[in-house]
């Protein structure tokens, strides 16, 4: 799952060598927890949060397959 965030981050980015991602295991959940460059954060959230909703969809989709939960968060 981190290794799909990291996909689709990387892409929608101006500078890819800063997109951290950390992933924190739970007993049910998994949270991934994406950090980029200041001047790319609102490329990943997108208008009205909409392109963070569409990768908070395929996650879900992804990890649903997996028989299990995730959670994306977008760090500042």
């Amino acid at each position: 799952m981190k290794d799909l965030i990291d996909v689709i981050a990387k892409a929608l980015v101006d500078f890819p060598d800063q997109v951290d991602i950390k992933e924190v295991e739970g007993e049910k959940t998994t949270v991934l927890e994406l950090r980029v460059a200041k001047e790319d954060l609102g490329k990943v959230i997108g208008k009205q949060g909409k392109t963070a909703r569409a990768m908070r969809t395929i996650l879900n989709a992804n990890a649903t397959k997996l028989k299990k939960r995730a959670v994306l968060e977008i760090i500042e």
